[in-house]
């Protein structure tokens, strides 16, 4: 296993910038629809989430109170492109719930609560976890909070990074630990692991000889 500096984790960020080019994420008109295409995103792939956004922006619920106003069945069914429409249609619900109840919907009042306070609130809503509440804080509200995926995980693992069984915290605590903390950072740090996940290291018949990574691979140490 690699001996894990700053240096190694900025080395192959650089790589993967310098391959691919700035990514100019997250895709989103505003830090609400955000925080909704991070709740539709669970268990499926972002072309799906697109097809659900567009409903909800076609029909103008793209902001909270609107969309608050909505019922459940009739919200099912514009969002039912992203799966498990029934079960994120509740998500939401807890998601618009915890909104009026902590700033009356407005979610520039989620500036002046700490990170970690704001964090551990979305982790008590119905349907966020860790994945989604750190999505929710780094891409819709600026904060210096590393997100972790499964494309994150395989990157790491296969790189000797981290054993296997790491879980969230720990490799969080990998990339948080050691790079400046820079949301900008984290969110371009992020991006590239996506990209490269899905272009190159996929779950089956990755693509290791062409990957932006090649040169960190622990075949070639």
């Amino acid at each position: 296993m690699p001996r894990l500096t700053t240096e190694l984790l900025l080395e192959m960020y650089q790589a993967m910038l310098d391959f691919l080019g700035p990514s100019g994420w997250w895709p989103a008109q505003s830090p609400f629809e955000m925080a909704v295409g991070a709740i539709l995103t669970q268990n499926t792939n972002w072309q799906n989430v697109e097809k659900a956004i567009a409903n909800l922006r076609d029909h103008d619920l793209l902001e909270p109170r609107r969309l608050d106003a909505v019922a459940p069945e009739e919200l099912e069914r514009l969002i039912q492109p992203s799966g498990f429409y029934r079960q994120k249609a509740r998500n939401l619900q807890a998601f618009l719930d915890f909104l009026r109840e902590a700033d009356a919907y407005d979610l520039a009042v989620l500036a002046g609560w700490e990170t970690g306070i704001l964090r551990n609130r979305l982790l008590a809503v119905r349907g966020i976890g860790p994945e989604t509440a750190d999505s929710i804080l780094l891409y819709a509200l600026g904060r210096p909070v590393f997100v972790v995926d499964a494309y994150t995980a395989r990157i790491c693992q296969r790189h000797g990074l981290l054993p296997e069984d790491a879980g969230y915290d720990e490799l969080q605590a990998l990339f948080a630990g050691r790079l400046p903390e820079n949301a900008a950072l984290y969110n371009e740090y992020h991006a590239l692991l996506v990209r490269v996940g899905k272009g190159w290291c996929r779950k089956k018949a990755p693509e290791c000889h062409s990957c932006p990574l090649r040169e960190f691979s622990p075949s070639r140490a």
